[in-house]
């Protein structure tokens, strides 16, 4: 860790050149030739990717950056703070700390947390940045977590882990056993010193495949933002043995959408209909999430057909995915489209349909953008069909 960077003509220098093309600037000469040209690119990088992710970081002063990878892996303020919203209890381990970001919310919830980090630099970089952030009741620890856990020897309310893929596992599908710690294969460890684990994975895993992998599964949350699925986090618990709940959450500029359900528990007989005058489209969250008979039943909504995942009625309902208004349904017939479509702007999307966007964009010639929504999809019938709409 570098503190020459928190020199107030060097911080000045890399404030002024946020959202810069930090490619250009490298064929200057560095100003600043007491600090490595690099490390200052790097910080501008950094900070300018924190700008929106990570505002609080961003806002105060002296903040250092590791280096971008470690910015663009860490979770964002607004997933942190919703874990956050999970755990409360006495004290919490984080066996994979990172930049921090998790623990910093963490402890606005707990009275005490542990940062685990086996990188050095990484981890004094954030234990000056907590105290940037003026945050007292977290304590940093550099080395391997597993054995950190060990000579600790304390009882904890929670255990965290952020497994990472490990390097020889690229190309494989995404399994807990090849990330690095190997959860499954410590879980019986973590059980000796906490009956609570918290287990942050990507998107990229499939929500059964992790389910072959663990035990004591009680809830399972799909977290997404503004539409795009960013982590699941798997909440186990010593001895439990029961029903598996999901939980969805859509996190949004002024609210969040939930939506939650016990897995494989579904006994309702789904609706079907042809479209009527509306069309609901669930979330990225609870489309991860594998609920499409639950959510249509919850809200009393009829499928288009068991495959495509969008829903109708007659009378527009609170929703959590998209609302829209159709305009105009018509048939899917190569030889009839150009009318109906040629040259227009139409926002595309494609559901149980086997045409790609891209094709069909290319072969009506339809341009991207506006205010109007055109949908590929298959009926109950197996139909295939097309619906313009306007979002509401």
């Amino acid at each position: 860790m570098d503190l020459n960077l928190l020199n107030l003509k060097i911080q000045g220098f890399i404030n002024d050149n946020i959202d810069k093309n930090t490619a250009k600037l490298a064929l200057q000469k560095n100003p600043f030739p007491e600090v490595e040209w690099i490390s200052i690119l790097n910080q501008i990088e950094a900070k300018t990717k924190s700008k929106s992710k990570l505002p609080n970081w961003f806002l105060t002063k002296n903040i250092i950056y590791p280096s971008k990878i470690s910015i663009e892996q860490t979770s964002s303020e607004k997933t942190a703070f919703y874990k956050a919203g999970i755990v409360s209890c006495e004290n919490l381990i984080d066996l994979t700390g990172g930049f921090g970001v998790d623990d910093y919310y963490f402890a606005k919830k707990i009275k005490s947390v542990t940062h685990c980090e086996i990188n050095p630099e990484l981890s004094n970089i954030v234990k000056h940045n907590f105290q940037q952030l003026d945050v007292k009741n977290i304590s940093c620890h550099i080395g391997d977590s597993i054995e950190t856990l060990t000579t600790l020897n304390t009882k904890w309310s929670w255990i965290y882990i952020d497994p990472s893929r490990r390097n020889d596992a690229k190309g494989k599908v995404f399994m807990l056993q090849d990330c690095l710690p190997n959860v499954p294969e410590h879980l019986d460890l973590l059980y000796k010193y906490s009956d609570s684990i918290l287990i942050k994975t990507a998107p990229l895993l499939d929500i059964s495949a992790g389910l072959s992998e663990l035990k004591n599964v009680k809830f399972i949350h799909i977290v997404a933002v503004e539409n795009e699925v960013k982590e699941l986090l798997w909440e186990i618990h010593k001895g439990y043995t029961g029903k598996i709940n999901i939980k969805t959450v859509n996190i949004l500029k002024e609210t969040m959408d939930f939506f939650e359900f016990v897995l494989d528990d579904f006994t309702g007989i789904p609706k079907f209909s042809l479209p009527q005058k509306y069309l609901y489209e669930p979330n990225s969250a609870i489309m991860k999430s594998g609920g499409f008979d639950e959510v249509g039943t919850f809200y009393n909504l009829n499928k288009l057909h068991k495959h495509s995942h969008l829903y109708t009625n007659a009378t527009p309902v609170t929703f959590p995915g998209r609302i829209f208004e159709i305009e105009n349904t018509f048939p899917y017939h190569k030889n009839g489209m150009k009318a109906h479509l040629e040259n227009q702007q139409l926002n595309i999307t494609t559901r149980n349909f086997p045409d790609t966007v891209a094709s069909i964009r290319k072969k009506w010639k339809i341009k991207e953008g506006g205010n109007r929504y055109c949908f590929f999809t298959t009926v109950e019938n197996n139909n295939r069909i097309v619906l313009i709409c306007k979002k509401i």
